[in-house]
């Protein structure tokens, strides 16, 4: 029997110069589009990263269209994965990048077309010149995410309920446009509050799972392989509890690819959370974190879990290297603390009204998952 693998996905991303704005442009000048590209970065994750890993992990890829692969960069991307032994995770248009008034839902038909196309381009190459480097287990297929940063509206006016039509149209389309590829990719929405708008559409999980099951009653769309990126660090933004996220979701079936991100107010170390904008750090030790791992656990959750996550603006490149391996290790952690914890015991504890005692339990199971990090992290 082979040996059960754990699925972690590395976002191209991550490896960036700098965020600019308020913060430095240049603080990684060795990361630049002009020193790094995805090639560049799939050797650098060979490299740096698979060596500070457990054997257990497999490596993905996540890459957005296309400024992180396009039609002349993808053949290439695709050879260096195969030779790297990582796989494609996650792909996902950038319509942020180039459609910001609305893309597939736009009331500008004009933009909406192009978006509708612009989508349908990133498909055709993840079928195409990419799709040698999908897992062979049909199960841990890549992944095509809808982020919704560009389904965002800045005015208060019936045109929302206008935009949110476009979108259930485009998607259709689209979907039906992917089972003509193949039918063999998982397709995710991911909610997000807000940024880059002051409000988008698909805002919350919940809304997620019900713009599919709109999608099927009004345009026949197959649930199969459809359902939500778990961003966990979208529902932190507006104060959502994403352990009952994960409950709708699993409820729902729902869970095609996560992204463990945090906001990091949940720990009492790292600020942030309600009220702030995303701040992508990596997965954190926490009591949360370990419930939601025994809840994907006792539902055989076994896709790939994405580390959507920056570096800091004061860090170098060692410092960013080194988080993007606590991340992964943290999950790993947390998974291992949730193996331990005695669930038949705290649910007792519970029905028995002595919470302290379930507290206490949920307490130990943090200690010993930070426990289990520094072990793995020294090896």
């Amino acid at each position: 029997m082979s040996e059960k693998k754990s699925l972690h996905a590395i976002c191209r991303w991550t490896f960036n110069a700098g965020k600019g704005g308020f913060l430095p442009p240049d603080m990684r000048p060795e990361w630049s589009t002009k020193n790094l590209d995805t090639t560049g970065v799939v050797k650098l994750i060979t490299e740096k990263i698979r060596p500070r890993l457990p054997d257990d992990i497999e490596i993905g890829m996540e890459m957005h269209y296309d400024y992180e692969y396009d039609e002349k960069t993808a053949p290439e991307i695709a050879d260096a994965l195969i030779e790297a032994k990582i796989y494609l995770a996650m792909t996902t248009p950038g319509l942020h990048v180039h459609f910001a008034y609305g893309g597939i839902a736009s009331l500008d038909i004009d933009e909406r077309k192009k978006a509708e196309n612009y989508c349908q381009r990133a498909l055709d190459l993840t079928y195409g010149p990419l799709k040698k480097a999908w897992h062979p287990d049909r199960e841990k297929a890549p992944t095509f995410v809808i982020w919704n940063g560009s389904f965002g509206y800045d005015l208060a006016s019936t045109g929302i309920k206008y935009m949110y039509q476009n979108l259930k149209e485009s998607i259709a389309g689209l979907c039906k446009y992917e089972t003509k590829c193949g039918a063999n990719l998982f397709i995710a929405l991911e909610p997000k509050p807000n940024e880059g708008h002051p409000a988008l559409l698909i805002p919350t999980v919940a809304s997620a799972l019900l713009l599919w099951k709109k999608l099927k009653e009004e345009s026949g769309i197959s649930m199969d392989k459809k359902g939500v990126n778990k961003e966990f660090g979208h529902s932190e933004m507006i104060g959502l509890d994403h352990i009952y996220d994960t409950v709708e979701e699993l409820d729902n079936n729902a869970i095609v690819h996560m992204h463990t991100n945090s906001q990091g107010y949940n720990d009492g170390i790292i600020l942030g959370g309600p009220g702030k904008f995303d701040i992508d750090h990596g997965v954190r030790v926490n009591g949360m974190n370990i419930a939601i791992a025994a809840l994907l656990q006792e539902s055989g959750f076994c896709r790939w879990k994405g580390h959507d996550m920056q570096a800091r603006p004061y860090d170098n490149v060692e410092q960013s290297i080194d988080r993007v391996i606590r991340s992964i290790l943290s999950w790993e952690a947390c998974e291992k603390a949730s193996r331990q914890l005695n669930t038949h015991q705290l649910i007792t504890y519970l029905g028995t009204r002595e919470t302290a005692k379930a507290e206490d339990m949920m307490r130990e199971a943090t200690v010993q998952a930070q426990k289990h990090f520094n072990e793995m992290y020294k090896a």
